[in-house]
């Protein structure tokens, strides 16, 4: 009878093995070993050896992706499902139990800089990527380590990433974890043990291509595009086999030089949208650097376009024109990357409003008839709703006050107020190139119908940029000159003061259900059907909200600034929240919190909360440091001027004179800082860290003159 019983559960094993030999073969071993006969024992663990071996990693392929909304434990894909919705059905943690959230465990980086990251879990183990693309895997029970994996990254490659070098997540695919890294590779690794399996270069070397984005997989095609329209790229998508690394096509987005052959039906429609310049020596811009979805049941890939390289559009497009593809929703064949539709948020885009952002696919009710539809808040600051198969406009609205166009005609096309075009004075415009709504995740309950979204109100002054000419040395694409408030008046009324907000918008009634202030640029956030949106802001605290209200229930202070979305996932019947803390990417470099208990220069952290969870964080001490003491100016006015002027050019984009940024605040330097900063700046001897040599940009007198700049205003500062 004890042998009938042993076989019946060595059948139980074996299918256990197959479906999930993580969370079954372990427990199940502590019974095969006291099992009375040997026989079947050691034939069991002959078993998981073999199943082990043919098995190997997470078994994540095209039927379990397309399946992902059947298994809530985990968090599969990047936004959980294809449709990217970023909506967990794990309800354990809910409005009610939120009060017993606590710390279960945490995971220290040693990195600084911006965490962007939204972990992978596959069957109890977590897949995350932090700065300088390295990619990390936990046991996702308790945070034990079992492998990280470093591409090397050479350190000056900072300086082509407009935005920090940061990552975005893993993908995971048949027992391979694929990642794209600040210098343009795409690398596939061993599940299991991290070990590099294909690196192949998905770019031009020579040019300040980057990739930020998280790889999306679809019937073993590995997708991903790249960043660096500031400065000065062309973008493109591009499909890897999974198996191999061989490249199996590319989309365009912008058109090249037009007495070149062109390389889709797509190019040759767009070209004519692109009026008078040569932008194709600048790039032209329209990286997709960030977001996709899936639709299988209509086999199409949407990808978001960037903006323009240079942004100016009268230095870019003299003639006019839509410049197609950027600043666009496009729909391709994954088969073949072919476009089957498009949709322009922002035609000849002229203030990097991209269209980059979040994009997230439901079927809702619209006038009393099912739609299925893609939806996506970019930049610009409205809110667009599309049937996700044909591309038609079915709806759109300002989310924010927006001074830039008066709203959108029966197309969907924004009607620009050209009293906010800045070609012949600087005009301040809502939003600024941050966006109303940047890359960070917002999320869809289809529970109450709402989308949440990252909202930031904010205003810029644009101007012309007179003097520009293209430097491939100092890589700006801009065009603009940017943030000259003395030259223009505060002359917007926007219906609400500037601020960063959680908005929750009806995508039906395209109206705004609820709106939270925070007190710091928000980061990702995540719905849950326990009536819950979660997400954190600069100032470092992690918030629960009511999903259906808005009503604030619970805040754990972090110690860090918060960018990256969380996610939730289960073992064992019980429910963790995990997400990374870590200040940087586009507005975190030089700026950061103003709440000094924030500590963005030290380690980020990955945090896993629990309803038992009860793990302190280590204390904070407090470091005693004397003020360094300030060289004198030593330089004319015309020089601090002119210093002034070079740090914006050179300086600006990663350093600012505040003290809750990722990066030194330079103001701060110590007298060694202020002795070598030839070295530093003209040789770069701490190129290793990201800070290149500018000595083939600026000569000595000019370095010196920004270093009497810093000298001045840290001296002001002093006062």
């Amino acid at each position: 009878m004890e042998t009938v019983k042993d076989y019946f559960y060595f059948v139980n094993l074996y299918s256990g093995v197959l479906a999930d030999k993580n969370a079954t073969i372990y427990p199940m071993f502590d019974r095969a070993i006291g099992m009375r006969s040997s026989r079947f024992a050691v034939s069991l663990w002959f078993l998981y050896l073999v199943s082990a071996t043919a098995i190997g990693g997470p078994n994540i392929d095209h039927n379990r992706a397309v399946n992902a909304e059947n298994e809530p434990h985990n968090w599969l894909l990047h936004g959980r499902t294809y449709n990217e919705q970023r909506f967990s059905p794990l309800k354990q943690i809910n409005d009610d139990s939120i009060g017993k959230l606590g710390l279960d465990w945490f995971f220290e980086t040693n990195l600084t800089r911006g965490h962007e990251a939204s972990p992978i879990v596959v069957d109890g183990v977590m897949y995350l990527t932090t700065p300088w693309s390295r990619v990390i895997a936990l046991d996702a029970r308790n945070g034990t380590m079992r492998w990280q994996y470093d591409p090397g990254v050479p350190g000056k490659k900072a300086y082509d990433a407009c935005c920090d070098v940061v990552n975005r997540g893993v993908a995971v695919w048949k027992e391979r974890v694929y990642v794209g890294t600040i210098d343009g590779r795409l690398i596939a690794l061993d599940a299991k043990t991290g070990a590099v399996v294909w690196d192949v270069v998905t770019i031009d070397p020579a040019k300040p291509y980057t990739i930020t984005g998280a790889p999306r997989v679809i019937q073993d095609k590995v997708l991903i595009g790249n960043g660096g329209a500031e400065l000065g790229v062309r973008g493109y998508l591009t499909a890897y086999d999974a198996a191999t690394g061989k490249r199996l096509w590319r989309f365009y987005s912008v058109p090249g030089d037009p007495a070149k052959p062109f390389e889709s039906e797509a190019l040759k429609q767009a070209v004519s949208t692109w009026k008078g310049g040569q932008w194709w020596k600048i790039g032209g811009g329209g990286t997709m650097w960030d977001s996709m979805a899936y639709d299988p049941d209509a086999h199409l890939v949407y990808v978001g376009t960037g903006n323009g390289s240079p942004w100016n559009r009268w230095i870019r497009s003299p003639g006019g024109g839509d410049n197609l593809y950027l600043s666009s929703i496009v729909a391709l064949d994954p088969d073949t990357g072919n476009m089957r539709w498009y949709f322009q948020t922002t035609p000849g885009d002229t203030w990097d409003f991209t269209a980059t952002q979040h994009m997230i696919l439901a079927d809702i009710v619209i006038d009393k008839v099912p739609r299925k539809v893609i939806m996506q808040a970019p930049k610009n600051g409205f809110f667009y709703v599309l049937d996700r198969i044909t591309g038609e406009f079915i709806s759109g609205a300002a989310y924010i006050p927006v001074t830039w166009a008066d709203g959108l005609d029966d197309q969907g096309r924004p009607i620009e107020n050209a009293s906010r075009l800045y070609r012949d004075a600087p005009r301040r415009v809502t939003p600024t190139p941050v966006g109303a709504h940047n890359w960070e995740p917002m999320t869809f309950s289809p529970d109450t119908g709402l989308a949440y979204i990252p909202t930031k109100v904010l205003s810029s002054v644009y101007a012309q940029d007179e003097d520009f000419v293209y430097s491939p040395e100092q890589k700006d694409a801009w065009g603009v000159d940017l943030g000259v408030d003395e030259r223009t008046p505060e002359e917007e009324q926007t219906g609400e003061p500037p601020g960063f907000y959680i908005t929750a918008w009806n995508p039906v009634l395209q109206s705004s259900s609820w709106r939270a202030e925070v007190p710091g640029p928000p980061g990702g956030l995540l719905s849950t059907a326990g009536n819950l949106v979660l997400g954190g802001h600069a100032e470092g605290d992690f918030n629960a909200y009511a999903a259906d209200t808005g009503n604030l229930l619970w805040s754990y202070f972090t110690e860090r600034g918060i960018l990256a979305p969380p996610i939730s996932y289960a073992i064992d019947g019980k429910q963790f929240i995990a997400i990374l803390t870590g200040w940087g990417g586009a507005s975190g470099l030089g700026r950061g919190s103003t709440n000094p208990q924030v500590r963005n220069r030290e380690s980020a952290r990955l945090l896993v909360f629990s309803l038992d969870g009860g793990t302190p964080l280590p204390e904070q001490f407090e470091i005693e440091m004397e003020p360094p003491e300030l060289p004198a100016v030593t330089a004319s006015a015309e020089t601090v001027a002119e210093g002034k002027r070079l740090f914006a050019d050179y300086c600006s984009r990663c350093h600012a004179f505040s003290k809750g940024g990722a990066i030194s605040n330079l103001i701060d330097m110590p007298g060694a800082s202020h002795a070598g900063f030839q070295q530093i700046v003209r040789d770069g001897l701490w190129e290793s860290v990201g800070m290149i040599g500018f000595g083939k940009m600026l000569t000595d007198q000019q370095i010196e003159a920004i270093h009497q700049y810093i000298i001045a205003a840290a001296n002001e500062s002093a006062r």
